[in-house]
């Protein structure tokens, strides 16, 4: 051997190398929504929601077929409205609540009576209404063919990945901070 030295260097290496080889991969990250190895995050799960205004809309499907017609869409905006105006042509601020209420889920949902009283003259007409809706249903129109099916009336918002815990979580509870 011309290099006796070297090849033990190089022996030893390989040898010291040998565990660090045999080791397994990391796994690769966790799907979302699923349970992360011990020491691993999770991956944040994306959240999906149904505005209620969108609610309102999936309601207006007269025929159960899971799409929203234009014809259905401006019948169910009427229903809506007479269903609460009960003959009047207009109805206040506290029967529109009402109307929130049985429509949207919440009296608080919006669109907000202000939002839809267009004169400001604290009445909303079903004009008003529809005008107000028009804009919905142009939002949710998203590839603009007159129809909305229930994929459209979701609303995605960007994951957020879980809270970790910092070790200050007792000194911001006591309203003190670092």
């Amino acid at each position: 051997m011309k290099h006796p030295a070297m090849t033990r260097y190089f022996a030893l290496a390989l040898l010291a190398a040998t565990p660090a080889l045999a080791q397994d991969r990391p796994p690769p990250p966790s799907p979302a929504g699923a349970p992360a190895p011990p020491g691993q995050a999770q991956a944040p799960i994306p959240l999906m929601i149904a505005e209620p205004v969108a609610m309102a809309i999936a309601a207006f499907d007269a025929d159960g077929d899971a799409v929203v017609t234009r014809a259905e869409f401006d019948a169910g905006v009427r229903r809506s409205f007479e269903s609460v105006a009960k003959g009047q042509p207009s109805i206040g601020y506290i029967a529109f609540g009402d109307w929130a209420d049985r429509w949207l889920g919440n009296r608080n949902a919006l669109p907000s009576p202000f939002e839809v009283d267009s004169d400001g003259d604290n009445r909303i007409t079903l004009a008003e209404l529809q005008a107000r809706f028009d804009l919905f249903f142009t939002r949710f129109d998203g590839d603009k063919d007159g129809r909305i099916v229930r994929s459209e009336l979701l609303t995605l918002r960007p994951a957020q990945p879980p809270a970790g815990r910092t070790g200050d979580e007792g000194e911001r509870r006591k309203g003190r901070r670092r």
